[in-house]
């Protein structure tokens, strides 16, 4: 499996490529789709077209992305999240299945603790893909959201193949999150 990290922002999106094989991460890719300065329609085109480039260069089976956080600032929530709804209209364009994972379980995921600074994570990204260097931040905290992706038990599409099994246990998914 070959999955897609999107580390979403206005002026560096962030993107990580990694392949599980069993309980094996290997690194394949990582970077950043740089936006130029301008109006916001042409910026998001760029992020969606960037997306799409990585797509066609990279061929994941699936994709994960950072979840927006509530920021102090409602004009630069508001604008983040068009960002990412840039990058998730690219990943679904080419029909690949998203997952959303909040920073707090990428920084779980990745490194044991939610309150991880950014330092701590690009060294686990760094140790867990057995990278020379460290990666940039913005390509370690996609490439942790492909690791988070990698590391959940069983990924949205799996319980998606469980869920007459689930049903039989009064459990099902909502929205992509299991319910009772």
């Amino acid at each position: 499996m070959i999955i897609l990290g999107i580390d979403p922002g206005l002026n560096v999106t962030g993107f990580g490529v990694i392949r599980k094989e069993g309980q094996k991460l290997i690194y394949i890719a990582s970077g950043t789709i740089r936006i130029p300065v301008g109006d916001l329609p042409s910026r998001l085109k760029v992020i969606l077209d960037g997306v799409a480039e990585v797509i066609k260069t990279y061929q994941p089976s699936c994709a994960a992305i950072e979840i927006v956080f509530s920021n102090v600032n409602p004009q630069s929530t508001l604008l983040l999240g068009q960002a990412r709804g840039a990058a998730i209209c690219g990943l679904v364009q080419a029909n690949l299945s998203v997952a959303e994972y909040t920073a707090l379980q990428v920084k779980k995921a990745v490194v044991g603790q939610g309150k991880a600074q950014k330092s701590q994570v690009q060294e686990m990204v760094q140790r867990l893909l057995s990278l020379k260097g460290l990666p940039g931040t913005d390509a370690a905290d996609a490439l942790a959201v492909a690791i988070c992706h990698a590391h959940s038990s069983v990924g949205t599409a799996g319980l998606a193949a469980l869920a007459p099994e689930l049903a039989r246990k009064g459990l099902r998914l909502k929205g992509g999150r299991l319910v009772g």
